[in-house]
């Protein structure tokens, strides 16, 4: 059986080195302290038996156990990433162990009254009597995507302590910066050598997902005049009346707040002006490669219409595709969500099958010739203070590890 103990032990290990990335670097990885936990899990890597680990000048690890069996199997792979999201601090994380749940309030920080309740995250009810790791209040947890690779290693591990348990060979991937957008931009799939992968980057036990969002940025700029207001009539152009003009003619439900499961959504996430100039900053997403596109050209419409309704350019937009829903990569190759689904169930795990309303490394991975569906990790309410992670979650993730190489080891594979 897997350690709980160990498991904890491991990840507290994870979580107090401060690695939060940062969207304004251009440096691969974005701050340098993320090299404190990568060079941490390459020497750790090394030291439970793994072969052929490598970190490269950009941080990314990788490292191989090889198969114990004498037949062809494929070489399957198991990535997570190493770095938090710069959305709340990740600095001096201080985790608390909360023993068997009662499933009521815990009080995460007494003299900041700042409380984790089931009253408002109902999902906390589902791990009474479980041993739960939470924040104490000031800073998110690190869950996301810590807990991964606590999995991962963890599996590693047992793997190798256990050889009876037959599989094939199993590559291992840490990334940085997938926190930023940019976790697989520098990822090496030829070197990495594997047929298919998993991220193990999903929130609660049981989720299995290889479908994302569609997604694209868009920067739209308003440009009006400024002119003295007591001499204005007729000659000032009050860029930011413009700019809402443009806000108020995009559908108003179909905000991240309106929308679920397969709906797509723009979101205005920073506004920056003033009469001279406003700037909006959006994300366009949609499951649905048409109804992406048609986003893409209500914005251009919108634009256009402006543009003509004012006589000149006043407003520009410029629209930049990020990824797209790797689901078009997956489905020729369905078997390897059959594998994960499979080894869930053999676990009494009950597989929650659905679309991620995000991104995942994943994705690109999927676009790069690494098909890569997303497994739980076991976390809940990533990138703040009230996230945690149940113990037993990680267990159940490091197990379902283990039986994917198992199963995928088996002839019929």
């Amino acid at each position: 059986m897997i350690s709980k103990e160990h498991i904890i032990k491991r990840f507290i290990s994870y979580v107090t080195i401060d690695t939060e990335s940062d969207p304004t670097s251009n440096t691969t990885p974005s701050t340098a302290k993320q090299w404190d936990l990568a060079n941490k899990l390459a020497e750790e890597l090394k030291t439970i038996g793994m072969q052929d680990v490598s970190i490269d000048e950009n941080a990314y690890i990788m490292a191989t156990l090889p198969s114990n069996v004498s037949h062809a199997v494929p070489t399957i792979g198991f990535i997570s990433h190493f770095d938090t999201s710069p959305d709340f601090t990740g600095a001096n994380v201080n985790p608390q162990i909360i023993e068997d749940y009662n499933g009521k309030d815990i009080v995460l920080n007494e003299a900041e009254d700042i409380i984790l309740s089931p009253d408002y995250f109902e999902d906390l009810l589902q791990y009474k009597g479980q041993t739960l790791i939470t924040t104490d209040g000031t800073t998110l947890l690190g869950a996301d995507d810590k807990a991964g690779i606590t999995e991962i290693v963890s599996a590693m591990e047992y793997l190798i302590h256990h050889p009876e348990i037959k599989h094939g060979t199993i590559k291992v991937g840490f990334t940085p910066d997938e926190e930023i957008g940019r976790g697989a931009h520098k990822f090496d799939v030829e070197k990495f050598g594997a047929d298919w992968a998993y991220t193990m980057d999903g929130s609660q036990i049981g989720e299995l997902e290889y479908e994302n969002f569609n997604a694209a940025s868009a920067v739209v700029k308003v440009k009006g005049k400024i002119v003295h207001p007591g001499y204005a009539k007729g000659k000032m152009v009050n860029s930011m009346y413009i700019a809402q003009e443009f806000i108020n003619s995009l559908p108003r439900l179909e905000t991240p707040e309106h929308t679920d499961g397969y709906q797509g959504f723009f979101h205005l996430y920073a506004i920056k002006g003033d009469v001279e100039e406003t700037v909006l900053e959006y994300i366009i997403r949609d499951h649905d490669f048409g109804h992406f596109e048609a986003r893409k050209a209500v914005m251009d419409k919108l634009t256009n219409e402006l543009n003509e309704q004012y006589g000149r350019e006043v407003i520009r937009v410029e629209i930049k595709d990020q990824y797209y829903n790797m689901r078009e990569k997956i489905e020729p190759v369905m078997h390897i969500v059959s594998i994960a689904e499979e080894a869930m169930k053999q676990l009494h795990i009950e597989p929650i099958i659905k679309p991620i309303r995000g991104g995942t490394d994943g994705s690109q991975l999927s676009y790069k010739g690494l098909p890569c569906p997303n497994i739980f990790a076991g976390g809940h309410n990533f990138h703040g203070r009230y996230e945690y992670v149940p113990v037993e979650s990680m267990v159940k993730a490091t197990e379902v590890i283990c039986k994917i190489a198992e199963l995928t080891a088996l002839e019929k594979y």
